[in-house]
């Protein structure tokens, strides 16, 4: 887990690179019928939700992905835990949909490849009120408490734990976060949030044991070096505005748009 394109990162948005040719995510087969059963799993780590085939990427890339499996990363009750920081600002918690190149015959042969991994991943944050759609994970949780515990629960609308807005997102080059950490993904870091309740999120960060039968917490991976990668973005960020400069100093605009 040692090369020069790791993730997560931090997400610097006054050095990210507007890139008009991002074009926005687009998804299929996301919202799944309550008869399709899936499996949630506690397997140590995280909790993961593995998924059909049919859900995919079909915009936003260049070419389709198919999906595998979602999971989560969290802190603790005293502390924030995503992976990936905007600005050094660490989330409560993150999200990772999974997927693979459909060029290739399978997850496992695409994972070695330059292009076969996409990940979605998205923050989440506390919000007024309870997320309809994180319910549909988070009231299973009591039933995998322990390590390789698993439940099957019915589909829902997997579209509804992202952002409603998927237009607005970073995207670069790195590696899947834990062991083999095959530098294979090709990230996209949504710029809006999704909310949970302040007891969904507390649901998340206590309820789960990992393999020694101490709290599931903290599961994220620390930051890792850029080594000269470049974040894209789909979006203007802009730099400071004149509002934000010294006493005496004059410019000529609002906001300056990154050089692309």
């Amino acid at each position: 887990c040692g090369g020069a394109m790791q993730s997560p990162i931090n997400i610097n948005t006054a050095e990210s690179v507007f890139s008009p040719q991002l074009r926005p995510i687009q998804l299929a087969g996301y919202s799944l019928s309550s008869k399709e059963m899936l499996k949630l799993k506690n397997n140590g780590h995280t909790v993961v939700l593995e998924l059909p085939e049919l859900l995919a990427i079909t915009g936003g890339y260049a070419q389709q992905y198919k999906a595998v499996q979602l999971h989560l990363h969290w802190g603790s009750p005293s502390g924030p835990g995503s992976e990936h920081t905007v600005d050094t600002h660490r989330f409560p918690a993150e999200i990772h949909v999974v997927h693979y190149n459909t060029k290739y015959d399978s997850f496992k042969e695409a994972m070695v490849h330059p292009d076969g991994l996409a990940v979605l991943g998205a923050f989440l944050e506390v919000g007024p009120r309870e997320n309809p759609y994180y319910r549909q994970i988070l009231e299973h949780l009591y039933k995998i408490e322990g390590e390789d515990e698993e439940v099957f629960v019915p589909g829902f609308n997997i579209a509804g734990l992202l952002p409603a807005n998927l237009n607005l997102y970073f995207r670069y080059n790195g590696s899947l976060t834990t062991p083999p950490c095959y530098q294979t993904v090709k990230w996209t870091v949504f710029n809006q949030t999704v909310q949970l309740s302040q007891d969904q999120i507390s649901q998340l960060v206590t309820t789960l044991r990992g393999d020694d039968d101490s709290p599931l917490q903290n599961n994220f991976r620390g930051v890792q070096k850029l080594h000269g990668r470049h974040v894209l973005a789909s979006f203007q960020t802009t730099l400071p505005s004149v509002k934000q400069l010294p006493p005496g100093k004059e410019s000529t605009g609002v906001g300056h748009a990154l050089p692309v």
